[in-house]
């Protein structure tokens, strides 16, 4: 779905060639019981063409985030920056994969019409929707099901569709929030594999957030950890793990161990309510 519907703390990764930059961002809620600070400082970059994943323990204010990188919500403080314009409401660059597919795929309309709607909102000419729809499509292994109803295919074939949506849109920035929770394990094994190769052949700067932490390693070239409520950046870890991965080689790896092992420590650290990670091994 398009958005038209990462450094330990004090030493934010920055680069030149920054398409992301969160600087400052918090966010406070207002309820009956007086303010919530659900995002407490966050500052990070993320590089053009990276894949960074979000971790956290729950409640840390990881969808929250994901919505002020989306223009969804405004922050009380601080500025998101994309391709150095700030945000302000959904930008036309971005697009948003939910974890809830079903809900964001109209059920009248059939896959190939679902994956050109950003298209015609865009204004694509025709002829363009469905060159893109189909090379999309043929992307995401749904070649022969654009004239399918998003009903008649299984859960991960549907979020197919969604990610299928979203490259089609070209964006600069995808956003992911936890797309594969509600998918079987070997169906997540196969979308992960999917998002990371689609990833490799488009470049495009992908951010990920997601409560498993195996998945972030196997993913990412970098996990940003965040702390409890009210939310920071507890830890920035770069996955030098090589670029081409398979789930079994990749995750009985005494580096992916070891990885794992760190991003655990730092959603403990989070859970215990330090603001700063334990000492831990690079």
């Amino acid at each position: 779905m398009t958005a038209d519907t990462t450094a330990v703390i004090g030493s934010p990764r920055s680069t030149v060639d920054s398409i992301v930059r969160v600087t400052g961002l918090k966010k406070v809620y207002e309820s009956n019981r007086g303010p919530v600070e659900a995002i407490g400082d966050i500052t990070f970059d993320v590089p053009r063409g990276q894949f960074a994943c979000i971790v956290g323990p729950s409640g840390a204010g990881k969808t929250t985030l994901l919505k002020c990188l989306a223009g969804l919500l405004s922050p009380t403080a601080g500025e998101v920056v994309l391709e150095g314009e700030r945000v302000d409401g959904p930008p036309r660059g971005m697009a948003v994969v939910f974890q809830e597919y079903g809900r964001s795929l109209f059920p009248w309309k059939t896959v190939q019409q679902n994956v050109e709607l950003p298209l015609r909102l865009k204004k694509t000419p025709r002829d363009q929707r469905e060159h893109k729809v189909a090379e999309a499509l043929t992307a995401v292994g749904l070649a022969d099901r654009g004239h399918a109803f998003p009903w008649q295919l299984s859960g991960g074939m549907q979020q197919r569709v969604a990610i299928a949506r979203a490259i089609a849109y070209e964006p600069h920035v995808l956003l992911m929030d936890e797309p594969f929770a509600a998918v079987d394990a070997q169906t997540r094994a196969d979308l992960e594999d999917l998002v990371r190769s689609l990833w490799q052949d488009l470049g495009v700067t992908t951010l990920f957030v997601t409560h498993d932490v195996d998945e972030a390693v196997y993913l990412g070239e970098r996990v940003l950890v965040l702390s409890a409520s009210p939310t920071c950046v507890l830890d920035d870890i770069t996955v030098d793990l090589p670029a081409d991965r398979e789930q079994v080689d990749t995750r009985s790896s005494a580096r992916f161990a070891a990885l794992r092992t760190r991003v655990h420590r730092g959603i403990q650290d989070a859970k215990a309510g330090r603001r700063t990670p334990s000492e831990q091994p690079a």
